[in-house]
């Protein structure tokens, strides 16, 4: 996650379903341990998807079908439900999925269909964003997020689920997989993770190192109501939104004016403001390369190779792509052409590899 670009982090957008057909082709770049590490391409003619049918949930059922949940007495928390039609069998799961920055539950719409197939959903709008509380004088951190999953897994869900998570929302798994004592984690599946809640992360890198000074420069500016204001407000203006999308999406189709609106929306409710500030200028949380070794869970990482966010040859990026060679419960696929958030992207890439790998977990 990249905080100076709020709303490009893991934006929520809604399409019906794509009708597109595209041939998937897959380049092995090592074999070690039968954990695989992969290119993954795709060509296609598709103009929206960019990639083969994908069937998604309405943005009125998910409206429908959301639930509130009282987070320690206090806090209204958004979430969906949807079960899988066929009978449970044993390879059947159940997964929670964890949007990224400035993102809500509707990212998440191309993906819960095929999901729900075979497994049981739950979605989440974390603490300050989509239609969850954004409470005054709240000061949000990755471990507030990390602690309400954790939490939400044991009141409402109370089964070991697999966490799915998109940018921020994946180093909050992260976080809450190596904090979970009860066995409630029972996976992560990792989408373009984030290194920290903010630019704050340093990871060794030169390039936010050198920017140190200007980053605490900005904190200061975005603690003055009146700049911090102006600033919101431009952000999340309309035409903004869709050049910064398009610039944090490999497929360009996928950026169009309902996934703008469906950022735009919760930026514009109250609390929204209070939220972007604690954010931005907030701790930038646990480095989850402390982290990861502690974790013996199976892990699904998949990153696309356009992020300019979290790109591959940066810190994150590179410490992620080494792990297959170094703990024997880590996969990843590098997924070409795809952007920071591969689930909207390109779902179809992104069930290649998940719902297979979620088969297996049964047998494992």
């Amino acid at each position: 996650m990249r905080a100076l670009t709020w709303t490009a982090m893991s934006p929520p957008s809604m399409v019906v379903s794509q009708t597109a057909t595209s041939t998937v082709k897959f380049r092995r770049i090592s074999l070690r341990r039968d954990r695989v590490y992969v290119r993954a391409t795709a060509s296609s003619s598709a103009a929206v998807s960019g990639g083969g049918v994908v069937e998604a949930v309405e943005l009125v059922e998910i409206g429908e079908r959301s639930k509130k949940w009282k987070w320690k007495g206090e806090y209204s928390v958004n979430y969906f439900v949807k079960d899988s039609p066929e009978e449970v069998t044993p390879a059947s799961q159940t997964v929670l999925l964890v949007h990224g920055f400035g993102a809500s539950i509707p990212h998440w719409r191309r993906n819960i269909n095929a999901l729900s197939k075979n497994h049981t959903v739950y979605a989440i709008d974390l603490l300050g964003f989509g239609a969850s509380d954004k409470p005054p004088g709240f000061s949000y951190t990755m471990e507030s997020w990390a602690e309400l999953i954790l939490n939400f897994l044991e009141e409402v869900v109370q089964k070991p689920t697999i966490l799915i998570g998109n940018s921020v929302g994946s180093l909050a798994c992260v976080i809450a997989a190596s904090e979970s004592q009860r066995d409630l984690v029972k996976g992560l599946v990792l989408l373009n993770c984030a290194g920290g809640m903010n630019n704050k992360a340093v990871f060794d890198d030169w390039r936010i190192k050198l920017l140190m000074p200007l980053l605490l420069l900005i904190d200061f500016l975005l603690k003055q109501r009146g700049i911090a204001s102006a600033l919101f407000n431009r952000v999340k203006d309309r035409e903004n939104l869709k050049n910064i999308l398009t610039n944090v999406y490999g497929n360009k189709d996928n950026v169009d004016d309902t996934l703008v609106e469906i950022i735009a929306g919760p930026a514009n409710s109250e609390g929204a403001l209070d939220a972007f500030v604690s954010i931005l200028t907030g701790p930038p949380g646990p480095n989850p390369i402390k982290l990861i070794p502690e974790i013996t869970k199976p892990v699904l990482v998949l990153w696309g190779d356009q992020d300019g966010l979290t790109p591959l040859d940066g810190p994150v990026g590179k410490y992620f792509t080494s792990l297959p060679d170094q703990l024997p419960n880590f996969n990843l696929y590098v997924l070409q052409g795809v952007g920071h958030c591969p689930q909207d992207d390109r779902p179809d890439l992104v069930h290649e590899r998940l719902l297979p790998w979620l088969a297996q977990l049964s047998s494992t």
